[in-house]
């Protein structure tokens, strides 16, 4: 009883027999054109595909099959013939029938076999994008006796699979006939077929024809002999134009054996934003694989556009963009140290041409110096920057220069480049991209020189200070200066300085916006914020208003007597050195430019005959 009992517990928990998993192909289709592929014209890359792929299986094993695709579009239809390795009938229900499987990936193992394009078992499906049947009919070259066989797919998941006579296919190979879906007939088009076969298929290795009109176009331009130097420039210049619409600066040859590149990089003719990312053409073993390559070279080589053709490189499963991994990283490397040779190149022999390209591009050189101190070495007698002796290389600034100074903002460069130039101080306008950085590293690439950041204190050391009874006979017009500006946390100092039509200097660092912006949002702030940001208020230094005793209209308004007129003509002073140093004006800058402005009208109309009395 036990026993039977024991029996009769196992066969309930016996396991039900294995279940298929059933595909809905219309779903699948669906998903492909939605998801995995950015367009139906896709269809006729994967076609060329497996026929160079089959004519490669056959090769493998007969060196001297013929090497031969021929696409013929007609009548809303489109048939694609190969002298591939063929189909028996068992590898068309194994393979064709059977989604993901495929003959192209290594046995036993997941990587694809290296000398094909496709590895997916997927690639067929694609046709479904623009055709409502599929027929096949192969031969097998590897099985000479077997007789062509028939496999026909309509896009509702359903098939069919029939032998044939010798007569209808005596060859061996594959022929793949396409019946246009409704609204997809154009894509079968004739004139559509041949341009998708020239774009996917222009440097495939072997005799790929749409009709009789060759699609390959090889040698491929880069691996072309030409007479000179300048026929080859030329030539990839015109290639460039036709690939890409623009005509480069120049062109960068992309020859790398070890990771099986060959390919050109074209120097665009105008300057692009770093953030703007790169679109590259890569062909893998002669097949167009992507127009949109993003990664494919480091970030700031920017400046080009490649095509090229690659056989080591790892494709997604849409074969529309390049997998990342190691060998991805190692190109990127290789082909960034190639642009880098060519820099390199242009600077010793071709100073020209390497002005030229500086002139457009030497943003993304400068990004490139920074982290790689051989090039900035290199560069440095080349690369521009804004300094106060105008547009120059730092290597001439330094020779010029026993200090370099540099700012860090644009703002900080416009209030004191006129006044510093004036007094014999070198200052290099740090606020461009990267150009801060590359001043702090001048130091590790050319030995020797100092560099020192300029700020408000640096400024006002090297204007002349007054005779100290001079300025003690001023203390009364200084103290009512400084009260007028106090509440804008601006101190006022008086030196004497070139050039003598500047009246006035406004001066300030980080640390100073820093305190300003700080007690701007504790006024506005309710009581317990307030309290909270008052508790930060440390001993940042204040903005100052640098008054130039040289200037006949400062010693002028120094004379003054009467305390208001002394407030309104501080504040006129102030307004006019933030607007020389175009610093962006806070609401209060701009209501005391408005309320100077009407103060001085009122005391020139009605103030003004008092004034001239008193002889003021």
């Amino acid at each position: 009883m036990d026993s039977q009992t024991s029996q009769s517990a196992q066969a309930s928990q016996s396991p039900h027999p294995p279940h298929t998993f059933q595909v809905d192909l219309r779903g699948l289709v669906d998903l492909l054109s939605h998801h995995l592929y950015s367009s139906p014209k896709v269809y006729l890359r994967e076609l060329l595909q497996n026929a160079v792929d089959a004519v490669t299986a056959r090769r493998a094993e007969q060196p001297d099959a013929p090497a031969v695709v021929r696409l013929h579009p007609a009548d809303g239809g489109l048939r694609v013939e190969d002298s591939g390795i063929g189909l028996t009938e068992a590898d068309v229900h194994d393979l064709l029938a059977t989604i993901g499987r495929s003959s192209k990936r290594a046995e036993g193992l997941q990587e694809a076999r290296s000398d094909f394009l496709g590895q997916f078992g997927i690639g067929l499906l694609a046709c479904f994008l623009v055709a409502e049947r599929i027929r096949v009919v192969s031969r097998s070259a590897r099985t000479p006796g077997a007789p062509p066989v028939e496999w026909t797919a309509r896009d509702d998941g359903s098939y069919t699979v029939r032998t044939l006579d010798g007569s209808a296919r005596p060859e061996p190979g594959t022929t793949v006939y396409l019946t246009a879906r409704a609204g997809a007939a154009e894509w079968l088009s004739p004139q559509r077929v041949r341009s998708l076969a020239r774009d996917f298929g222009a440097l495939l290795p072997y005799d790929v024809r749409v009709g009789e009109e060759p699609v390959a176009e090889l040698p491929a331009p880069w691996d072309r002999p030409y007479p000179t130097p300048a026929a080859r420039r030329a030539a990839l210049a015109r290639h460039c134009r036709e690939l890409f619409g623009f005509t480069p600066l120049d062109s960068i040859g992309l020859d790398v054996p070890l990771a099986g590149i060959r390919g050109v990089a074209y120097v665009l003719p105008a300057a692009v934003s770093p953030a703007q990312r790169a679109a590259h053409r890569v062909h893998l073993k002669g097949m167009l694989l992507t127009e949109r390559a993003e990664q494919l070279l480091p970030d700031w080589a920017f400046f080009v556009r490649c095509v090229l053709d690659t056989d080591s490189l790892r494709p997604t499963a849409s074969r529309e963009s390049l997998y990342e991994d190691e060998t991805l990283a190692a190109v990127r490397e290789a082909l960034g140290e190639r642009i880098r040779s060519w820099l390199t190149g242009l600077a010793a022999g071709d100073p020209e041409r390497l002005t030229a390209f500086l002139a457009v591009h030497h943003l993304g050189v400068k990004s490139l110096a920074r982290h790689d101190r051989a090039m900035l070495r290199t560069m440095l007698p080349w690369l521009p920057f804004e300094t106060t002796d105008g547009q120059l290389s730092l290597e001439e600034f330094a020779r010029r220069h026993p200090v370099v100074h540099f700012t860090r903002t644009v703002e900080e460069y416009r209030q004191v480049a006129q006044i510093a130039s004036a007094q014999g101080v070198g200052v290099v306008n740090g606020g461009y991209t990267y150009d801060a950085e590359l001043v702090e590293a001048l130091p590790s690439v050319r030995a020797g020189t100092v560099v020192a950041e300029l700020d408000a204190d640096t400024v006002t050391a090297h204007l002349d200070a007054l005779d100290p009874g001079e300025e003690l006979a001023l203390s009364g017009f200084l103290a009512t200066a400084r009260a007028t500006l106090d509440p804008l946390h601006c101190d006022v100092v008086l030196r004497a300085f070139h050039p003598l039509s500047v009246p006035a200097l406004h001066l300030d660092d980080r640390a100073a916006r820093h305190e300003q912006a700080r007690a701007a949002a504790e006024e506005r702030a309710d009581d317990l914020w307030a309290g909270i940001l008052g508790s930060l208020r440390g001993s940042a230094p204040r903005a100052r208003l640098v008054l130039n005793h040289l200037n006949p209209l400062v010693r002028r308004i120094g004379s003054l007597k009467d305390p208001e007129l002394i407030g309104t003509a501080t504040e006129s002073l102030y307004g006019q050195a933030l607007l020389m140093a175009r610093r962006p004006l806070r609401p209060a800058d701009s209501a005391l430019l408005n309320r100077s402005f009407i103060g001085l009208l009122e005391w020139a109309t009605h103030g003004g005959s008092t004034t001239r009395e008193d002889g003021r």
